[in-house]
């Protein structure tokens, strides 16, 4: 997956030394709230002390660790030596005072929550662009007439800014669900061993929150619930599951037997080794397998929330990949996304051929209704409707020339259609008087 489209943005969130960077931060802002309490030993001054002198080596950490076998601990070992390095002979180490009152899910729990916060806004700036984008190709190819499917057999005209229009609604929705969850799960806990603030004051909680812009557990066991996680979890799937639905459209209107949309293919670009001629929908396809990673994330999230009483760590390591993973896959699927969309090549002759290709089946529903119109029962109608339609679909079978649609039902006696009336039945605009509806409520369409 790494490649001209992976961002350094996303990796970077999830890489041990952000990861050990917000760990600095909440550890200096601990202290500086117990100096502000004032119930605990540490002073105004050694809390300064500690905020201009915290700091930390990923090398020497994972020296530490090697040792320890513990990361928090390794951490805060490697941090203190830093703090009181400069700290004159006999007098108190102001490293003392780091981690004070708090356990390790303290820290990691909520330097993880902000961590997914970080990461959520990269996601939701994507989705917005994203959507930007299918909205303003919506309006584009407003008027570009193709045939709809159903069950992928040829239904009624449409027009191709309504695909456009379509992932831009749904887009609109994956925006909304992305930001709850991001609220939900902005939250942070400093409640100690199992979660009752034995050893410290929840006004230190609060304060280390308030300037990390999260909200307290208001009830942390030991570790903060994962239904949280899992929430955010399954809305990265379902987003997953909108990219995957817009690249499955454009991989099947790329087909040979269709061609009415192709992704990109950059000048110097090669399609296969064995055969030159192809131009492969790779990215997309690509989209599509990485949907597949963070949809099955989604059920590690889920299988995380059930932990043993107050806490275990069952859930740790298991997270420790699929986020990672879930995050960096899903902001690689919208860059390419973004590129494709924005650059989707359309064969608007190639759509109107397609149209056509069943001879003028796809105006069936209109003959229908016309018919009854006309005083027929539904019941005679339909027999008409489907006895010529059928006759049309096996020449078309058969690879005969035949007459068209039209042509059979303006011969057959039953019919009680005139010539204009089958005229205007069978121009594709006849479908599509009301199609300003759909564009209008397009238009207040907003990403903001």
């Amino acid at each position: 997956m790494i490649d001209r489209y992976t961002r350094p943005e996303m990796g970077n969130i999830f890489s041990l030394e952000n990861k050990y960077a917000i760990w600095q931060e909440i550890e200096v802002l601990a202290c500086e709230a117990h100096a502000q309490i004032g119930e605990s030993g540490i002073t105004a001054e050694e809390a300064a002390w500690i905020r201009e002198h915290a700091a930390f080596d990923r090398a020497e950490v994972d020296e530490i660790e090697a040792v320890t076998n513990h990361d928090v601990i390794a951490f805060l070992t490697n941090m203190g030596s830093y703090i009181d390095a400069d700290v004159p002979e006999g007098e108190p180490k102001p490293s003392r005072w780091v981690h004070y009152g708090m356990t390790s899910s303290d820290l990691g729990d909520t330097a993880l929550c902000y961590q997914l916060v970080q990461a959520t806004d990269i996601l939701i700036e994507d989705c917005k662009r994203l959507g930007e984008i299918c909205r303003r190709r919506a309006f584009e190819e407003r008027e570009t007439l193709c045939v709809g499917r159903t069950h992928g057999i040829h239904a009624e005209p449409m027009t191709f800014g309504m695909k456009f229009g379509s992932w831009a609604w749904e887009l609109k929705r994956d925006l909304d669900r992305l930001r709850d969850a991001r609220a939900n799960v902005a939250c942070g806990a400093i409640s100690g061993a199992v979660g009752t603030y034995s050893s410290i004051d929840p006004r230190v909680e609060s304060y280390v929150c308030e300037h990390l812009g999260l909200a307290h557990d208001p009830l942390s066991t030991q570790v903060i619930s994962r239904d949280h996680h899992a929430y955010l979890a399954g809305v990265l799937a379902t987003t997953a599951a909108t990219c995957e639905r817009i690249a499955t459209e454009i991989r099947n209107l790329q087909k040979t037997d269709t061609l009415e949309a192709e992704e990109p293919f950059r000048k110097g670009q090669k399609g296969s080794s064995a055969m030159p001629h192809k131009r492969n929908p790779i990215t997309v396809e690509k989209v599509c397998g990485l949907s597949r990673v963070v949809k099955a994330n989604a059920q590690v999230a889920f299988d995380n929330v059930a932990l043993w009483h107050e806490r275990d760590i069952s859930h740790s390591s298991a997270e420790r990949v699929a986020q990672a993973d879930s995050f960096i896959a899903l902001d690689h699927m919208f860059q390419c996304l973004i590129r494709i969309v924005d650059g989707l090549q359309l064969y608007p002759a190639q759509m109107l051929a397609n149209l056509n290709k069943t001879r003028g089946l796809i105006f069936s529903s209109k003959v229908l209704l016309a018919l009854v119109d006309t005083g027929i029962t539904r019941e005679d109608a339909y027999k008409i409707v489907q006895e010529n339609a059928m006759a049309t679909w096996h020449e078309i079978q058969a690879g005969e020339q035949g007459t068209t649609y039209r042509e059979k039902l303006s011969a057959d006696e039953r019919c009680t259609l005139s010539e204009a009336e089958l005229d205007r039945i069978f121009d594709p605009w006849s479908f599509l008087g009301r199609i300003d509806v759909v564009f209008d409520r397009l238009q207040e369409l907003r990403f903001e």
